[in-house]
């Protein structure tokens, strides 16, 4: 390899981290849902564990879009959410969201099952899901 193109493959590769990190962020829901729109909220509630109404599909824990997606809808990193279920999990009152590697995961989780809910980037989005929530 040649080492003088070193910082030119560093610098694409974080832009693309960077271009991942700034991605739109969308909650989608199975398109038979009722639910026509959630605020940010109503989302929360689903994700750090004090709602049991639908069932949150969470991605990977490397996953640029969850770090994303907590920061703005939570207003937690991913770190603080973990805490909150370790809590309810550790006095039985909830499990862990089911994690997967991505957006086609959750496409597909989503798609199947209407009392899940999850989040991808807004380029993910087709008729298969329905969004419910764009994250600022």
């Amino acid at each position: 390899m040649d080492f003088k193109l070193m910082p030119l493959l560093a610098a694409v590769a974080l832009l693309a981290v960077a271009a991942v990190a700034q991605a739109e962020v969308v909650v989608v829901v199975n398109p038979k849902s009722a639910a026509a729109s959630m605020t940010d909220e109503q989302v929360a509630q689903f994700f750090i564990g004090k709602s049991t109404a639908m069932t949150p599909i969470d991605q990977a824990e490397s996953n640029p879009v969850r770090t994303e997606f907590y920061k703005k809808v939570t207003g937690k990193d991913p770190a603080q959410a973990k805490a909150l279920w370790s809590k309810l999990i550790f006095t039985g009152k909830a499990t862990l969201p089911k994690e997967v590697a991505g957006s086609a995961d959750v496409k597909k989780i989503v798609a199947a099952d209407p009392k899940a809910i999850g989040y991808i980037e807004k380029s993910a989005v087709d008729a298969t899901v329905k969004v419910v929530y764009t994250a600022p």
